[in-house]
C-alpha cells in the first residue's frame, strides 16, 4: 500500500509523491519558548515525530527541521517583568523543551533554526517582496500587501478574500496602524522602547511572526520542498501568511507540497487554556506517569483528531504501557530476539500496522495490533513457545520501540526488570498468602474479604490483573 497522506491545501488523502525520489524535506513551526513546554508541544512533537520514524522506516532519507521563534512579544514581555535579556528566557525555556522531549523519547530534527539568528536572510526576503510589489514599508514597519495577490487568500481555509470581505458587512473600514488593509500582515515592526531590534533598510525594529518561518524553512530545506507541519491553530493566520510571503516572494507555487497539521489537546471536554485553568506542562504530565506512558497517550489516537486529555485518559494509557513493558521484558529476559518475518501471526499484524500507517499515519491502528502482540506474546510466554517469544520480542523491538518509540533502551528494562524480580521475591510469600486468602474469600462469596485484601495488596504497590490461569501481579 503507498503512502497517502491528508493534505490541508487540498483536503484529500493524497498519494506521497516526494520532489527528489527517496528524499524528504519537512518543516515544521516549533515553540515560541515563552513558558515551560506544554502538552500541546508535547502532541505535536510526538505526530512529527511518528511520521519522520515512519518515513525513514518507509526508506526515505528525511530532512527535519523544526524551529524556534525566540523573540516574541510575550518573551519580551517576561523579560522586561524579570529584568533580564529576552534570550534569557528564550534559552531557559528551549532547554526545558529538549529535556521534557528526550524523556518522552522524541528524536532530535536535523536542524533548529532560531529567528535571532535568521535575521538577514529575513531582511533579504522583505527586500524581495517590496521589490515585486507584494509589500510597502508603512509609519509603523513594512507590510505585506494582501491585495497584491488575493487569488492566494484562504487556501488551507477555503475561504476568498471576497467571502470574508462579505461577511465583515462592510463594518471594517478601519486598520488602527499603518496598514492600507485591514488584512495586511507585518513584516517588519519598527522598534518601540524596551525591546530589542535590529538594523534595517526600514529603520531599526523586529520581524513579524510569519515572514520569520518563511525565511527559516526556504534556507533550510530551499525553493521547494515537500511537507510543511504544525498544529491546526496554525492553519490562520501563520501559514496563509506563509503561502503568500513564499510564493510571491519566489514567483512560483507551490513552495510546499503538502500541508499537514495535527490536532489540538482538549481537557475535560474543553479546550486547554491558561484562562480556563485546565493547562498541563509536559511536568505536570510526568509527575503523575512516565514520560513514555504519557507519549503512549497523547499517540492512542490519529494524529490529526484532537485529543480528549484527562486524569481516566492517564490512568487507562498508563495501564497498557505497563503491561506492554512488563509483557515484553519478560519475554526478552527469556531469549534473544528472533526473526519475526516466518511468524503467520506477525505477518499478518505487521500488514495491518503498516497499511495503518500508509493510511496518513494512522497510530491507533498501529497501537491496536501492539496490544494484539502484547496479547499473544502474553499467551506464548505461558505456552514457553521460545521461538515465538523470540519472534514477537523482536516484532515489538522494530514497531512499538522503533516506529512508535514505545520503549526504553533493552538494557534498561532488563536492569529494571532485574531489580523488579528481588523486590518481588522479598514479599512474594506474603503476596501469595494474600491472593490464597483472596481467592477463599471470592470462592466463599465474602467480596467484601477479597476487596479488603485487594485495598491491602494496592497499599503494598501489588497490582493485581484476574487471568483465565489465575491471578497475575506485579509491584507498580
Amino acid at each position: 500500500m503507498s503512502l497517502r497522506l491528508y493534505d490541508t491545501r487540498s483536503r484529500t488523502k493524497r498519494i506521497f509523491e516526494p520532489l527528489v525520489d527517496g528524499e524528504v524535506g519537512i518543516y515544521v513551526c516549533g515553540i515560541t519558548p515563552y513558558s515551560p513546554s506544554h502538552i500541546g508541544h508535547a502532541r505535536q512533537a510526538l505526530a512529527f515525530d511518528i511520521i519522520v520514524r515512519w518515513l525513514r522506516h518507509s526508506g526515505f532519507k528525511v530532512n527535519h527541521i523544526t524551529n524556534f521563534t525566540d523573540i516574541d512579544d510575550k518573551i519580551i514581555a517576561i523579560a522586561n517583568e524579570e529584568k533580564i535579556d529576552f534570550l534569557e528566557v528564550a534559552n531557559r525555556n528551549i532547554d526545558d523543551y529538549f529535556e521534557v522531549m528526550s524523556l518522552m523519547n522524541v528524536l532530535p530534527a536535523d536542524a533548529y533554526p532560531r529567528v535571532t539568528e535568521t535575521i538577514p536572510e529575513i531582511i533579504s526576503m522583505i527586500d524581495k517582496l517590496i521589490s515585486n510589489g507584494n509589500a510597502y514599508q508603512s509609519s509603523d514597519g513594512v507590510y505585506f500587501d494582501i491585495d497584491s495577490a488575493p487569488e492566494k487568500y484562504g487556501q488551507l481555509t477555503g475561504q476568498t478574500l471576497e467571502m470574508v470581505q462579505e461577511g465583515a458587512g462592510g463594518r471594517v473600514t478601519e486598520t488602527g496602524s499603518g496598514k492600507k488593509n485591514h488584512r495586511d500582515f507585518a513584516l517588519w515592526k519598527s522598534a518601540k522602547e524596551n525591546e530589542p531590534s535590529w538594523d534595517s533598510p526600514w529603520g531599526k525594529g523586529r520581524p513579524g511572526w510569519h515572514i520569520e518561518c518563511s525565511a527559516m524553512s526556504l534556507e533550510y530545506l530551499g525553493e521547494k520542498f515537500d511537507i510543511h507541519g504544525g498544529g491546526s491553530d496554525l492553519i490562520f493566520p501563520h501559514h496563509e501568511a506563509e503561502i503568500f510571503q513564499s510564493e510571491c516572494c519566489l514567483n512560483h507555487e507551490p513552495v510546499v507540497q503538502y500541508w499537514i497539521h495535527n490536532g489540538m489537546i482538549n481537557v475535560d471536554g474543553e479546550k486547554m487554556s491558561k484562562s480556563l485553568g485546565n493547562f498541563w506542562t509536559i511536568r505536570d504530565a510526568i509527575s503523575k506517569v512516565h514520560p513514555l506512558e504519557l507519549r503512549y497517550c497523547l499517540i492512542n489516537a490519529p494524529y490529526r483528531q484532537p485529543v480528549e486529555f484527562n486524569d481516566v485518559m492517564l490512568e487507562d494509557s498508563s495501564n497498557h504501557y505497563q503491561r506492554l513493558i512488563s509483557t515484553y521484558g519478560q519475554g526478552l529476559s527469556l531469549c534473544d530476539k528472533g526473526s519475526w518475518k516466518d511468524s503467520d501471526f506477525l505477518d499478518s499484524v505487521n500488514i495491518n500496522f503498516s497499511n495503518g500507517m500508509n493510511d496518513d499515519f494512522n497510530t491507533r491502528v498501529a497501537i491496536v495490533e501492539v496490544q494484539s502482540v502484547v496479547k499473544y506474546l502474553k499467551e506464548q510466554i505461558e505456552n514457553d513457545n521460545i521461538k515465538e517469544i523470540s519472534a514477537s520480542v523482536s516484532w515489538l523491538s522494530d514497531f512499538a520501540g522503533g516506529i512508535l518509540g514505545l520503549l526504553p533502551d533493552d538494557e534498561i528494562i532488563l536492569k529494571e526488570i532485574e531489580k523488579n524480580n528481588q523486590a518481588k521475591s522479598a514479599v512474594a510469600d506474603l503476596v501469595n498468602d494474600l491472593l490464597n486468602q483472596r481467592k477463599i474469600a471470592r470462592d466463599s462469596k465474602n467480596w467484601d474479604r477479597a476487596d479488603q485484601i485487594r485495598n491491602e495488596l494496592n497499599e503494598m504497590g501489588v497490582i493485581v490483573e484476574d487471568s483465565p490461569s489465575g491471578p497475575i501481579w506485579r509491584l507498580e
